[in-house]
């Protein structure tokens, strides 16, 4: 199965559909990009614009989704910014904060079950850990194995 994707006039994606293997192959077997496009037109309108993405994100950066945008320059598919300050990276065609990637947790703070959210109005990474968790409030002996009862 092949997925393809209908664009708006702005490069957005509007829909994404599955075409059968049949639909999309030449003569030989061969998967044809344009074999797929001109099935789709076929059946959802001559003046209908398609590209191919890839569920497994072999190609094109990755899978398309409703709300993403299709760059010709780049030849990916590219999310919606997150936020406002995020800068597209040309060469990823991923979203970066202007201040680089969240830092690295420590071994503790993952214990904590803590994580990174970005703040936009002041332009940095926050750190949040969820109030009064306990690793050890389910272990009653410390020895790190939790046992959960299950009624009969």
């Amino acid at each position: 199965m092949a997925h393809f994707c209908r664009l708006d006039e702005n490069n957005v994606v509007t829909q994404v559909i599955v075409v059968a293997n049949e639909d999309t192959t030449d003569t030989n077997g061969v998967e044809v990009e344009e074999i797929g496009v001109a099935f789709c037109k076929k059946l959802l309108g001559a003046e209908t614009n398609w590209k191919q993405t890839s569920y497994n994100n072999n190609f094109r950066k990755r899978y398309a989704g409703i709300g993403y945008s299709f760059s010709e320059e780049l030849n990916a598919f590219i999310a919606p910014s997150p936020f406002p300050s995020f800068v597209l990276n040309n060469t990823t065609a991923d979203w970066e904060s202007p201040v680089g990637a969240a830092p690295a947790l420590t071994e503790a703070q993952v214990t904590a079950l803590s994580y990174y959210t970005w703040d936009e109005e002041n332009g940095e990474w926050d750190l949040t850990t969820p109030e009064g968790y306990n690793p050890d409030a389910r272990d009653g002996d410390g020895d790190g194995i939790v046992l959960i009862a299950y009624p009969s």
